[in-house]
């Protein structure tokens, strides 16, 4: 089926134009500014979609999500969370490898492609993973159909932490193509973790979190990182950065596109903060923490000036049963990738950012960053991955239309102001209204390095 999505309000490249764009055969066909045309069908074959009093922008592109396949799929699989992800505006993402078994061969790697190609409703990338001792297949990596090499510098989900200081120059040195690392102090934080455990045992209260995994922790890693890939030209992106310190670590005199080192924030760090851990306690657990209103106003400034390049999620669900244990046993991570795009477009209806804006970090930055072929803009002959929504139409978020294979998100029982109507992956209409077409699937995403 080819497409024309006529009457929309185009957002694309900081423009914001009414006009129509034609679909067919996968890609954008044909752009065309300043129309006001009838709803009708044109032509055997192409069906008509008014957009109307609504946004046409770019599909999202996610560059962090947890899965869970293989292995962890009791909490969510690649079929789950893609679908979720559709619904949710975010046409491709790139998966981290702290699965079981955690994605550290090249041979593993390539089963989980396989595995994504039979399965997922959106577009994909994996990224490699780093150990203490898996170098000589890090080496390996093919910089034009791999994301990223994901380094833990200090420990999440699994036990991927790469703390041997000439295991991280090797890293640095050698990466055939982006680094991108979770930035956390292990020492720290075990320190900080024996104090508050001396003093409360297990049942550590939740809102002590940001204390355990401090911003000393945060800033101490990340600035390593830095100094790192200083040292050896490495092309390096600092995911989920979460402190107001750690901003001044990165710059904003350099084009996007001509940065070695890169920054991303995620949805739950601009949206929650300290006081939010009383009401919603671990369902607000991630690593990093979130921390301050302070920290939270600072990265919003950043983001705004363009010290931060990338909106993401860190989509990592968990059951609830293993959410509302105690703070050790309780794991870290939530479902965000369905709302994520809502979520920020309520900062739009907030006054703090405007949609040339939001598309800006979650569409067209990803794509520049990772150098992603073909996507993340609305240009003719590229993939048509796009995303209509209307701003003015409110959706409750409640258990009927969570769609994460855990059932619950931290958002449940809020009014977002406005909804997702229809998701293109590759020209094909994915989630409308409600429906999704289960039976398609995404494609690899390839790069341009």
């Amino acid at each position: 089926m080819n497409y024309r999505i006529i009457n929309a309000e185009i957002i694309n490249e900081g423009e914001r134009f009414k006009g129509e764009v034609w679909v067919k055969d996968e890609r954008i066909s044909k752009i065309v500014k300043f129309t006001d045309i009838a709803p009708k069908e044109i032509s055997n074959g192409t069906k008509t979609i008014d957009a109307k009093g609504k946004l046409l922008i770019p599909g999202v592109i996610d560059d962090q999500v947890h899965f869970r396949d293989p292995g962890l799929t009791h909490k969510g699989d690649i079929f789950t969370e893609s679908r979720a992800a559709v619904a949710g505006g975010v046409t491709s993402y790139m998966e981290m490898p702290n699965t079981v078994p955690q994605i550290l061969t090249q041979e593993l790697l390539d089963l989980k492609y396989n595995t994504a190609a039979e399965k997922s409703l959106a577009n994909y990338s994996f990224y490699m993973g780093a150990s203490n001792d898996n170098i000589d297949e890090i080496v390996k990596t093919d910089p034009f159909n791999v994301c990223g090499i994901k380094v833990f510098m200090g420990a999440s989900t699994g036990n991927m932490l790469v703390d041997d200081p000439g295991t991280l120059n090797d890293i640095f040195k050698n990466a055939p193509c982006l680094v991108a690392v979770h930035c956390e102090d292990e020492q720290i934080i075990r320190k900080n973790a024996e104090c508050f455990k001396k003093n409360f045992g297990e049942n550590i209260p939740v809102h002590y979190h940001p204390e355990i995994r401090s911003e000393e922790a945060c800033y101490k890693s990340s600035s390593l990182a830095v100094e790192l890939a200083t040292k050896h030209n490495t092309r390096l992106h600092i995911l989920h950065l979460s402190t107001a310190r750690e901003m001044n670590l990165f710059s904003n005199k350099l084009l996007l596109e001509d940065k070695m080192i890169t920054a991303e924030v995620c949805v739950h760090h601009l949206w929650f903060d300290e006081k939010d851990y009383e009401r919603l306690g671990n369902r607000i657990k991630w690593n990093p923490a979130i921390k301050t209103k302070g920290d939270r106003e600072a990265l919003l400034k950043a983001l705004l000036d363009n010290r931060l390049d990338v909106v993401a999620t860190d989509h990592a669900p968990h059951t609830m049963d293993e959410k509302q244990n105690t703070y050790f046993k309780a794991p870290s991570g939530g479902p965000l990738v369905q709302h994520s795009l809502q979520a920020m477009f309520d900062l739009y209806h907030q006054g703090k950012i405007n949609p040339e804006f939001i598309v800006e970090k979650m569409c067209h930055a990803p794509a520049k960053c990772f150098r992603v072929k073909e996507r993340g803009f609305i240009r003719e002959g590229f993939f048509a991955d796009l995303v209509i929504v209307d701003i003015n139409q409110n959706e409750k978020v409640d258990r009927e239309n969570i769609l994460y294979k855990c059932k619950w998100s931290p958002f449940e029982d809020y009014s977002f102001k406005s909804k997702i109507t229809h998701t293109f992956v590759n020209g094909n209409l994915v989630y409308e209204t409600g429906a999704i077409n289960d039976s398609y699937r995404g494609k690899r995403l390839e790069f341009e390095r």
